[in-house]
């Protein structure tokens, strides 16, 4: 069994040793090349390594729960990834098969009925120049819908 012992707070400041202080200037209390080779071990130290250094202070059991929760997101995000992909397969497919048409089908009814306008503004022109009287200022030609 361990026993406690209190120590006052004057040993603590006058030092252990007799004569001895906090700081000394003796070559022994620091050495330089211990400092360096632990310095360079920090420095040699990637994040993976403390990672690694980890595992034995998480407990398995929370270690076990952690791989469950990161495996459960990991696939749930792979599923959501999937159909996001599906759903953006079938609207621009969709887009495809049935927008281009009705684009085309609009373009081609505008074309049309700008023709029939060059070709009434023709045979306006050309009553005018026979000195016919003026055309009757109706509606005109009106393509179906409108």
């Amino acid at each position: 069994m361990v026993q406690v012992e209190e120590v006052p707070e004057e040993t603590l400041f006058a030092g252990g040793r007799e004569g001895e202080t906090f700081e000394s200037d003796s070559a022994d209390d620091f050495d330089s090349d211990g400092e360096s080779e632990f310095d360079d071990y920090i420095a040699e130290e990637t994040v993976y390594d403390r990672i690694v250094a980890l595992k034995d202070i998480v407990p398995p059991q929370t270690r076990s729960r952690l791989i469950v929760t990161y495996n459960k997101s990991r696939s749930w995000v792979q599923w959501g990834i999937g159909q996001a992909g599906n759903i953006a397969w079938i609207v621009s497919t969709s887009a495809l098969l049935v927008g281009l048409p009705l684009a085309l089908a609009i373009e081609d009814e505008t074309r049309i009925t700008q023709q029939e306008r060059e070709m009434q503004m023709q045979s306006q022109g050309q009553q005018q120049l026979l000195g016919g009287a003026p055309a009757p200022q109706g509606q005109g030609v009106l393509p179906p819908g409108f």
